[in-house]
């Protein structure tokens, strides 16, 4: 185990306003267990993530979340973090004096992006890594990011850029359908608005009709290739670049689940070298000199024999657990080692090591019974909700999901009984 200073607390940051990220909970855990004391802002008290015994403090996030609310909201955090016990003259877990900065951790890519723009308001009172908007926009910005594979000669996907609906519609068919629609910068997408970050269109009429929602979207409709899915063609880097530029905490994995199926987030997820990936990752990441931990996505193409970089998200991936080794350690234990100016050991390869996503797990057997994945007996695994030792988040987490399924039934019934009526009140 590392010798962690559990003088420095960690406080994770998740705008976002998703429930079920299960990133969150595995850093409260991953941080909780070395023995350092945990606050996170999610989206609500209420969160599956807040019932977690490793979690000191839930703190809401802003409304209308942006650098200068974020900035408040961490100021009076670390002020509450400053108080000291009661009865006593000493900051909270220093013996003797006040507390020391703590270690912010960002779990989504707009947390990241505001955090790198605070970072002049919130020295002193946090520890981050070295990044400045620009940097983090290169890669999290879809667009800015095909360009750099371009410059780099990375494998990427072909992408286009239309600037009005008819070239929208002249890329797709050159693209070839269906092609795969992003928006460049989908932090940006407002909650609730019915635009996804990612959709497969499959006809030039869904294209068209998606550019013209370009202003709800606030950022510019990519265009993509779609890559050939299949079984073991989707793998992941996740690594944490500490402050001299190394990279001992890295990582690949293959995904063998997804939810939805061939274009969502994992749902299962196995430890496997794969020194192509591993090297095409490093290679980028020393190209930018980019600091901090991150989470690349690829995809494997049969006929080119080429990994694609798909993604490149600025920040520890959800299901960055898989990779925690024989020692416990993952990247956000890696980040807070390296903030506190600790050594980071090299990771030690648990190759065959499983995550397993409980809820998006269900949803991949429902939908796709027949995929399977090759058993291991080597490596082990855990689960992403449930842990023996902090059960709570799990049952939150069920009966949020199921009320969630049981709203979403309700619904369909009212839209059936709907067209059920306007159909018996059309004449004959």
């Amino acid at each position: 185990m590392p010798s962690f200073d559990t003088r420095v607390p960690a406080v994770l940051v998740r705008l976002d306003p998703n429930p079920f990220h299960h990133g969150t909970l595995g850093a409260a855990r991953s941080l909780g267990r070395a023995g350092i004391t945990v606050h996170a802002v999610v989206e609500s008290p209420a969160s599956p993530v807040a019932r977690s015994r490793y979690l000191r403090g839930a703190h809401p996030r802003p409304a209308e979340p942006s650098p200068a609310e974020l900035t408040r909201l961490l100021l009076r955090i670390a002020a509450e973090l400053a108080e000291p016990l009661p009865g006593s003259g000493c900051g909270r877990g220093v013996g003797d004096g006040p507390s020391p900065p703590a270690v912010l951790v960002p779990l989504d890519d707009i947390t990241a992006l505001f955090l790198a723009e605070c970072r002049p308001e919130l020295a002193g009172r946090y520890l981050q890594p070295d990044q400045s908007p620009e940097q983090l926009a290169r890669v999290a910005d879809k667009a800015q990011l095909a360009e750099t594979c371009r410059v780099l000669s990375l494998p990427h996907p072909r992408t286009a850029l239309p600037a009005s609906p008819d070239e929208a519609a002249a890329m797709a068919w050159s693209l070839g359908l269906p092609v795969i629609a992003k928006w460049s910068r989908p932090w940006l997408l407002p909650v609730g608005g019915g635009l996804r970050s990612t959709t497969v269109v499959g006809s030039l009429a869904e294209v068209r009709e998606l550019y013209a929602r370009t202003p709800q979207a606030g950022s510019r409709l990519l265009l993509q290739e779609r890559l050939p899915a299949g079984r073991d063609l989707d793998w992941f880097f996740h690594g944490y670049v500490d402050s001299a530029g190394g990279c001992s905490t890295g990582a690949t994995g293959r995904k063998e689940r997804s939810w939805p199926d061939g274009a969502g987030p994992t749902a299962v997820g196995r430890w496997t070298a794969n020194p192509a990936v591993d090297g095409i990752a490093r290679e980028l990441i020393a190209a930018l000199g980019y600091r901090g931990a991150c989470d690349l996505d690829f995809r494997f193409d049969p006929t080119t024999g080429a990994y694609h970089l798909l993604d490149f998200n600025p920040r520890p991936g959800a299901q960055f657990r898989l990779f925690a080794d024989r020692d416990g350690l993952d990247v956000v234990r890696a980040m807070h080692l390296d903030l506190t100016g600790r050594w980071v050991p090299s990771h030690l390869p648990a190759y065959g090591r499983r995550l397993v996503v409980e809820n998006y797990a269900a949803l991949s057997w429902l939908t796709s019974p027949r995929r399977r994945y090759a058993p291991e007996r080597r490596g082990g695994g855990e689960a992403a909700w449930f842990a023996a030792d902090d059960p709570r988040p799990a049952l939150a987490m069920l009966r949020s999901w199921l009320a969630r399924a049981a709203r979403g039934g309700a619904l369909t019934l009212r839209r059936l009984l709907r067209s059920c009526r306007l159909g018996r009140q059309r004449p004959a």
